[in-house]
């Protein structure tokens, strides 16, 4: 019987394994990937400050921290059902089961894909697979590529396939279909793109963006953007272009590309061969939280967070006693967010399990506020009003 076991071995469970066994706690962490990390392992980025954010080097920090306490991590192990007993649980894992008296869910997220005519070839992939096989497994992805996709993730992993020397011709948008309404919207990916103009090397682009978060200045940049796309890192990101289809027989030999009206509707007669042998597409995130769902927490769809979250509260509590939630589960953010969120669960644990805890709970305060000042620090949101949305979540378990 284990006091807390936790499915996830990224940053947030890693952290909350870490809080959890420093606080005395008998610590069980499962994953279903070979190695812990999550992915946080594929990150490779450069902050504003000019220091660079290494998640393999971050990973193995956290991994020498819960190493010299004794966490017991176990990975290459799916989780299939979480069963709530009267006073504890069982997991159910490919590998048999496991009790414990509390469960940590940190499953993370998922990818969306943005479905494309000729997706289904070898050489498409996610752009969250092609992070991993470069930064991860250091497996050249292609010689020349297309991302299709034009969003805050896709932005930053693009620029690591660059920085790993592949050959990215372009970021362009999806074809506009009926899944793929906002994706294919010059003027709704334009709004998302703006927020992480801050990082864009050239200055006139972080200069002219903070006039770009104007709706009406915002749709004419959107109306007069440039045909050939506005570069960053050398590289074009096109607005008012998008990939119709891709092409090949047996594997990706190119796309085919057209020009698109400031409504993201084709503009006939523009279409152009683009010859590539890889294709990233990046839809976005969702939080991965079938589990939650399984041992019975209550979700509200929240679009600030990105999509279905299971409801709890800022002690990372959802309203089935004993089971608490941290990381991407609870609403797309970044890794160092996930962290955070990962010790306050540990904490929150180690405050219902521990007696005399008086010195537990005032780590708990201190490491929410942690959470916020990291939240407000973060130099990437994957999406806007992520307070609003935090507050609705939060109010959603009061109300349960």
């Amino acid at each position: 019987m284990y006091d807390v076991l936790i499915v996830g071995a990224g940053p947030s469970g890693l952290a909350a394994g870490i809080a959890s066994r420093e606080n005395g706690l008998n610590v069980k962490i499962i994953d279903e990937f070979p190695e812990a990390g999550g992915r946080l392992l594929g990150q490779l980025h450069e902050e504003p400050s000019g220091e660079w954010w290494n998640g393999i080097k971050e990973t193995k920090k956290l991994l020498d921290q819960a190493e010299a306490l004794d966490v017991d991590i176990s990975c290459q192990i799916s989780v299939y059902h979480i069963e709530k007993l009267d006073d504890s649980f069982i997991t159910h894992t490919s590998e048999g089961e496991f009790a414990s008296k509390t469960v940590l869910i940190a499953t993370g997220a998922a990818e969306t894909a943005a479905p494309i005519p000729g997706w289904t070839l070898p050489g498409v992939m996610s752009i969250g697979a092609a992070q991993v096989m470069t930064n991860v497994h250091r497996v050249r992805v292609g010689n020349k590529g297309i991302v299709v996709g034009v969003n805050v993730l896709s932005a930053a992993i693009t620029r690591e396939l660059q920085l790993a020397g592949v050959d990215v011709h372009s970021m362009a948008l999806p074809a506009m279909n009926i899944v793929n309404q906002d994706e294919a919207h010059p003027d709704k990916v334009m709004e998302n793109l703006v927020r992480i103009a801050h990082l864009a090397p050239s200055l006139f682009i972080r200069f002219g963006s903070n006039f770009a978060k104007i709706g009406l200045i915002r749709k004419l940049v959107v109306k007069f953007f440039p045909k050939k796309g506005i570069k960053m890192w050398d590289m074009p990101i096109h607005l008012r272009k998008a990939v119709l289809e891709i092409n090949g027989t047996d594997k990706v030999e190119s796309v085919t590309m057209g020009t698109v009206s400031s409504t993201g509707k084709l503009i006939k007669g523009s279409e152009v061969t683009v010859p590539v042998d890889f294709v990233c597409i990046a839809g976005g995130l969702y939080p991965l939280a079938e589990l939650a769902a399984v041992v019975g927490c209550p979700f509200r769809y929240i679009d600030e967070l990105g999509g279905h979250v299971p409801v709890h509260n800022e002690q990372m509590e959802t309203p089935i006693s004993g089971v608490y939630v941290s990381g991407n589960i609870t609403g797309i953010e970044s890794a160092k967010v996930a962290r955070a969120q990962g010790t306050v669960a540990g904490l929150s644990i180690s405050a219902a399990l521990v007696k005399k805890n008086k010195k537990i709970k005032k780590q708990l305060n201190k490491a929410i506020k942690e959470v916020e000042k990291t939240r407000k620090d973060a130099s990437i949101q994957f999406h806007p009003k992520i307070d609003e949305g935090r507050e609705k979540i939060h109010q959603a378990f009061k109300e349960a």
